[in-house]
């Protein structure tokens, strides 16, 4: 069996979840609650206050499904009880980040600022980094997938880059720089 699909997945208190006989599975806790389509075949039951996924046959296919629907599971009912956040840092001489009624402005560098609507269920939080005093935007909200979806867009906006070290990066990310022109005598050199 998959090492992964094989583990139980604890359900805390306050976590229901319905599954119907299309696959459709809902996950209901104290932050919300989410739907997703697993394949109908894979096997969900409850057992000892944790849920286990199993799978039919050891085909290649149901072997391939049963590690990604544990995992899936397990991410949703995280996602119902803690929720999920990324943060991102804003560096760089007058790049700025607000929030005004859950839009996002950004002003990076553009000659204009730029409006990142967010999604269904996702918030936006801005504050300054004590330390550096660079803006941090907090990403937040009970869906992975999407949380992860809308950091990267929004990093993708002005990418981190590598001689000054300018742009939109994750925190704690590490930039690889680069040194840049040296001074001195161009051309091809002496001869």
């Amino acid at each position: 069996m998959s090492r992964i699909g094989k583990r139980p997945i604890p359900l805390p208190a306050g976590v229901t979840i319905t599954s119907e006989s299309n696959g459709t599975v809902t996950v209901k806790g104290p932050k919300g609650s989410l739907v997703r389509q697993f394949h109908p075949e894979m096997l969900l039951h409850q057992e000892n206050g944790a849920l286990v996924v199993e799978r039919p046959t050891d085909s290649q296919q149901h072997r391939a499904l049963h590690g990604l629907t544990r995992t899936l599971m397990a991410n949703m009912i995280e996602g119902v009880t803690n929720g999920y956040s990324k943060q991102l840092e804003i560096q760089g001489t007058g790049y700025r980040a607000a929030v005004q009624n859950n839009v996002l402005q950004l002003n990076v560098g553009y000659s204009h600022s730029i409006e990142v609507w967010a999604r269904d269920g996702i918030t936006f939080t801005v504050a300054n980094d004590p330390v550096s005093r660079n803006p941090v935007v907090t990403i937040a909200g009970i869906d992975k997938e999407r949380v992860g979806q809308t950091a990267a867009e929004i990093r993708k906006l002005r990418k981190p880059e590598p001689y000054k070290g300018k742009g939109i990066r994750y925190k704690g990310e590490v930039v690889r720089r680069k040194q840049g022109k040296t001074g001195g005598k161009g051309g091809k050199g002496k001869k």
